[in-house]
């Protein structure tokens, strides 16, 4: 339940602390005093958007704070989910500041619009007056069965198999529109596929290749140049036989000598294994021309596939080979993938008619109950033989279920059923939205409800009627309700009055719970006007006693 509400420099108020009590509540004020001020107060702890026109002194943030006392068993997994602490007395607070920035706040710790919205709307919920035209919604007259049946899990089951069906179809109407094109790519992507498959990416050096065929390019070049390493080397004036003539002439007993001679025999055996390599290679080195116009094709055909491709290596081009296998495999398989889609989608809607079915019988099964309630507590807010009727027709399935559901409405004993917008008057729309709050609420466990003006449109009676009934619903919940009708105010247990004073040269909204006392004058003032009389003040007490 909401335990307090603090409001700081929102609209015309200023500053304002309240103390709130489970059961009954009721809030009064004169027209203009700041009733909706305090409305808009609440909205921004549901999460709606800032509108910084409220802030009323541009120097200061506006600050909504609420105080709620939670269930752990019922919130643990949202706080966890969340990260939050979770604690017995949880405050949600709302900040706005003249620069455009809003802050949210959950027991101290910044959160996003939508998590604060996703808890405040399982303690919190708001009857606006213009949410009694929902009741000429067919969207609402279908979730008033839903919910009061309880079929929150058939519905998102259903919704989740038909949201996957309508992707899977969407799947295979594209497999299909493409089909056509995918086959002129299967035939494009084969011919670039033997292409490739002749350059034998798997089994041939490319790199390898490309010195061969340079070497074989220059082979009288290479020859020239091992034969002239020999000669240099090897031959009788050679550099061999010029060292040895060094080390044999100039060994003589001098340290520097020495060291020179020793590099010098160093030279000497790296010369003559360079001689040595340099005859071997002469030996073997052969040209065969097939082999070298072989390896030139093989490389023509390899550099004209990168220039082709816009590629640069060998790698690459294996790479584009193994994603033309699969895109060829795979278009060559789209008969299959349709077949095989369609199959999934039939079982998914075959899943989905199935829930879809049971959702029907227990929405029917739950609808004569739901008529039978209402006509009971119509009849105690004094529409005697008015009742409701819930029209089931067949239609095609949607992630609604395969009912299109209307809901028909005869105010008077003895009248035919007709839909909502012909058959009920404003007070009458009021009593039957209050009578389906009630059975919404119920099922919804909201700890706390609020109703702006729900009596519009009735009096005498009628409205003390509603007025006993809204006390019944207190009874079970935290219920406040926001009115101008002395019947109903008199049946709360709690009383706010909401009301607008000059202070300074400034308007300011105060709200004020009233004692017993209190009460009794403001509602002789519902009554009778400004001007309070001993009748008006004894016709108060009579009505708040009865």
């Amino acid at each position: 339940m909401l335990n307090r509400l603090s409001v700081n420099n929102f609209a015309l108020i200023e500053n304002a602390e309240l103390d709130l009590n489970n059961g009954f509540t009721v809030i009064t004020g004169e027209t203009g005093s700041g009733k909706s001020i305090l409305l808009g107060a609440l909205k921004l702890i549901l999460g709606e958007r800032a509108d910084y026109a409220v802030i009323r002194d541009q120097e200061k943030k506006t600050i909504v704070e609420a105080a709620f006392t939670i269930s752990g068993d019922h919130f643990a997994r949202f706080f966890k989910t969340h990260d939050l602490d979770l604690e017995n007395e949880t405050i949600i607070r709302r900040e706005i500041n003249s620069k455009g920035k809003s802050r949210a706040f959950i027991n101290d710790t910044p959160v996003q619009l939508a998590v604060l919205k996703e808890l405040s709307e399982r303690l919190i919920h708001i009857h606006s007056q213009h949410h009694t035209l929902e009741l000429k919604n067919k969207s609402f007259q279908r979730s008033i069965l839903d919910v009061i049946a309880g079929n929150e899990k058939a519905l998102a089951n259903l919704k989740s198999l038909y949201s996957k069906a309508k992707e899977l179809a969407r799947e295979i109407k594209s497999l299909e529109e493409n089909k056509s094109q995918l086959a002129l790519e299967h035939e494009f992507n084969s011919f670039q596929l033997e292409e490739l498959s002749k350059l034998q990416l798997e089994t041939l050096d490319y790199e390898n290749i490309e010195k061969e065929v340079e070497r074989g390019e220059q082979f009288e070049e290479v020859k020239a140049a091992y034969q002239l390493i020999a000669h240099v080397i090897n031959a009788d004036d050679g550099v061999l036989n010029s060292l040895n003539t060094v080390l044999k002439t100039a060994s003589v007993k001098d340290e520097q000598i020495q060291e020179l001679l020793e590099r010098t025999r160093s030279v000497q055996i790296e010369l003559k294994d360079i001689g040595a390599i340099a005859e071997d290679d002469l030996s073997d080195l052969t040209l065969e021309p097939e082999e070298l116009t072989r390896h030139i094709n093989h490389l023509d055909a390899f550099n004209s596939a990168l220039r082709k491709h816009n590629l640069s290596s060998q790698e690459e081009l294996k790479d584009l080979f193994d994603h033309l296998s699969k895109e060829i495999n795979d278009s060559s398989q789209i008969d299959e993938k349709i077949t095989e889609k369609k199959f999934e989608l039939e079982q998914l809607e075959k899943k989905a008619k199935v829930i879809a079915s049971e959702l029907s019988d227990k929405r029917k099964k739950s609808a004569k109950t739901i008529e039978k309630q209402v006509a009971e507590l119509l009849n105690q807010l004094k529409l005697e033989g008015a009742k409701i009727q819930f029209d089931f027709q067949a239609m095609e399935l949607s992630e609604y279920g395969i009912d299109d559901i209307t809901l028909y409405f005869a105010p008077n004993k003895g009248m035919s059923p007709q839909v909502i917008e012909k058959s009920a008057s404003g007070g009458e729309l009021s009593r039957l939205m209050l009578v389906v709050q009630f059975l919404l609420s119920q099922k919804q466990q909201l700890p706390t409800v609020i109703f702006d003006e729900i009596d519009t449109g009735v009096s005498g009676v009628v409205a003390q009627k509603i007025g006993e009934h809204l006390k019944k619903m207190g009874d079970t919940m935290q219920l406040m309700a926001i009115t101008h009708l002395p019947q109903v105010a008199s049946k709360g247990t709690h009383h706010i009055l909401v009301k607008k004073e000059n202070d300074k040269g400034f308007t300011k909204t105060y709200l004020k719970p009233l004692n017993n006392e209190e009460r009794i004058e403001e509602i002789a003032k519902l009554m009778s006007g400004s001007i309070i009389n001993d009748a008006a003040l004894l016709n108060a007490k009579n009505l708040m006693n009865e």
